[in-house]
Formats: structure tokens, sequence, C-alpha cells
């Protein structure tokens, strides 16, 4: 089959052009690619511009197009009669728990202990993974300070509260509510890399922070938290596991506490992760739906407020890349070209699927069940 004109009047309903001389346009190197996207679907695109198959100078905006104008779901039956071999391998995945203690430990070092430089050099000051709130801001960092803020006053934070996070990165948010509202945090991660440098940055500081390098389903604290938050983690709990995640989470609260979620999601319910971010950046990393969430937490939680803000992670994505592009020169030697393809589309096409609206960005803010309505911020 001629896939080039197959591919070539399929892209026209996206205003795609191949070989065509705008930014969003996608220039042809290998014919192959065609057959690796009809024969692996997402996983083939992604690899075929690894291996420089194809090019795009505005892959966002390219990927977005394909998105929109749901380009997946008109491929040929011939690519459906190949999928059908997979067929068995998925529905087996699905019966079994790829988020595992010992899974998960292991999926978090595969992408949070590439180094520390990488995402030094990326993100913003303060080391915030997660999306920021653009709202009044006019750049990444004021932008991240903006979400931890809005985080911080949905907790209704005071001085001297004791609050965990709960997958908590570099420490961003826990320094920020220490620094700013005088409280005093734990965290919990299982990334070494994390840990290690959190910590340094947080005693250097003087800050009453401390890491825990443990998982949230082995933690047991011996004490209640006043206010309990987790940013960009429930990415990596898995279906399996999400009621196991609400029940430890109601388990470190206090009656009257509040707990805060912020997390990617999906507008469908999902079981797995795409083949390629699979693969290649966040292994065994499942995005939840509200109804895979809401109906995790009966009957512990009841949800204060839902603050959706995705298309702000569009212009996160897209300010860590170009941190990314500038630091570049000085990260090439340590992770070679085959890594600065990757980490490109990595970034880019997340980039373009918030763009499309295909994903989002939830802040959810719930109380245990029976408590008075608090006195927290609700923001859109």
């Amino acid at each position: 089959m001629d896939y080039y004109h197959f591919f070539q009047s399929l892209l026209k309903n996206a205003d795609i052009e191949l070989d065509g001389n705008r930014a969003w346009d996608i220039k042809v190197n290998d014919p192959k690619m065609f057959n690796r996207i009809v024969e692996h679907g997402s996983l083939g695109l992604g690899e075929s511009y690894i291996e420089k198959q194809w090019e795009c100078d505005d892959l966002a905006e390219m990927i977005s197009r394909l998105i929109q104008t749901d380009i997946e779901s008109q491929v040929n039956l011939a690519a459906k009669i190949k999928m059908g071999a997979s067929l068995g391998k998925q529905k087996f995945k699905r019966l079994v728990n790829s988020q595992t203690i010992i899974r998960a430990k292991a999926d978090v070092s595969a992408h949070y202990d590439l180094g520390n430089d990488l995402y030094e050099s990326m993100l913003d000051p303060r080391m915030t993974y997660t999306c920021g709130y653009w709202k009044q801001a006019q750049s990444l960092s004021e932008a991240q300070e903006h979400k931890l803020d809005l985080l911080c006053r949905k907790l209704g934070l005071s001085e001297g509260m004791r609050v965990l996070d709960i997958g908590c990165g570099w420490g961003s948010f826990m320094n920020f509510a220490a620094e700013k509202y005088g409280v005093i945090c734990d965290g919990l991660t299982l990334s070494k890399e994390q840990a290690t440098f959190g910590q340094n940055r947080a005693d250097i500081s003087g800050l009453p922070v401390n890491f825990i390098l443990q998982d949230y389903r082995e933690y047991r604290p011996n004490l209640k938290y006043d206010a309990v938050v987790s940013v960009g983690m429930i990415e990596h709990v898995g279906p399996r596991n999400y009621r196991e995640y609400f029940d430890c989470v109601e388990r470190f609260m206090k009656d009257e506490a509040i707990f805060v979620l912020h997390g990617i999601g999906s507008s469908i319910s999902l079981t797995e992760c795409d083949p390629w971010i699979n693969k290649y950046i966040f292994p065994n990393g499942v995005i939840p739906s509200l109804g895979q969430l809401s109906t995790a937490m009966e009957p512990k939680f009841n949800i204060e407020d839902v603050h959706n803000f995705g298309p702000d992670y569009d212009k996160t994505l897209s300010a860590w890349y170009d941190n990314f592009l500038s630091a570049w020169p000085g990260l090439q030697d340590k992770y070679g070209d085959k890594f600065f393809r990757i980490w490109r589309y990595y970034l880019l096409s997340c980039a373009g699927a918030f763009r499309a609206r295909d994903l989002n960005l939830w802040q959810i803010a719930m109380t245990k069940v029976g408590r008075p309505l608090p006195n927290c911020v609700r923001e859109s």
C-alpha cells in the first residue's frame, strides 16, 4: 500500500502537509516511518521521530492538530488487523498490578534519577516539576510561585501546622510552604536523587522540612497531619491502587484536615499508559479520570472543589523545552543526541496534548465525610 499518499490525504483534515513549508508540517526523511505508525501507532510515531525518519519544527502544534482531528481513529482496516495480535497481551496487562511497591521504586528511579543537572537546567529555581499557574504570571518562575501559593491557600495553611506531601519531588512545595506559611513539612519520595538533593537544600536554608524515602503504602507516621497534599504523583499510582491510595491519605489526616490533589487527568477512564510514554518516559504511569478517582474515594471523602487549568501545562511544558534547549550545549556530552530527540518529543508532544484539551490538569480539594464546610480557597 502507498502509505505516503494515504497519510497525505488523511492529514489534510488536520491541515498538515507532508514535506510542506509550514512549521507544523512533517518533513519525511524515510517513508518507512509510515509502516511503523500503521503497525505500532503512537509508539511507532515517536520511535520513528527518535530515529530521524521525520522532522517537524513545531511538534507541539502538529501533535495538537493530530489529536483535535482524531487521526488515530481513522487508521485503515489493515492497521486494525495488525493490532489484533497484541490484544491478548493488553487484556492480560489489565489484570496485573503494574504499580506494586517494588515496581514503583524502579519506575520512579527510571525517570527522576536521570540526573539533577538535567532538571536544574529545565525547571524553575525551586525545581518544581509540575504544571505552573499562569494567571497573571509573566515567567515560569512566577507561574510556579503562583501555583505553590494557590495550593497553600486551598489547604488553609497557617503557622505551626504539620503538612504531609505525598510524592514531594525535590521539595518545592515543602520549602515554599515552610518559608511563606511557617508550617512543618514531611515529604514522601521514592527517588534517592530527589531526597538527597532536596534534604541538602532544605538543611542549608534551615527550613523544617523532612524527606522520607518511602512508598506511601508503607508509611506509618506516629501522628496525623493538619493538611495533606499530593502534587503530580497520582499519575504514578495506577488504577488498581487508587482506593488504597485514598485509604492511606484518609489515615494520614486529622478529621478537620484538607487534602488537595494536583495531577494530570483524562476525560476517559484508562487502564494503561500511552505505549511511547510507557517505554521512554514514565514506565507504568496511568492518567486517571474523575470517574475513577471519585469512585476510589467513596465513601471517605467529600469533594469541595475541582479546578481545571490544563491549558497552563502547554505553557509550562513549552517553557521547560525552551530552558532545556538553551542548556543543551552543556548537557550534550553526558546525555547524547538520541536523548535530545526523546526529550524534545516528550515535552512538545505533551504540550500538544494539553493544547488540544486531550489532557487536563486538576486541583481537587477534599475533606473527610462529615467535616463542616472548610474555609479553603476556591479559585478558577
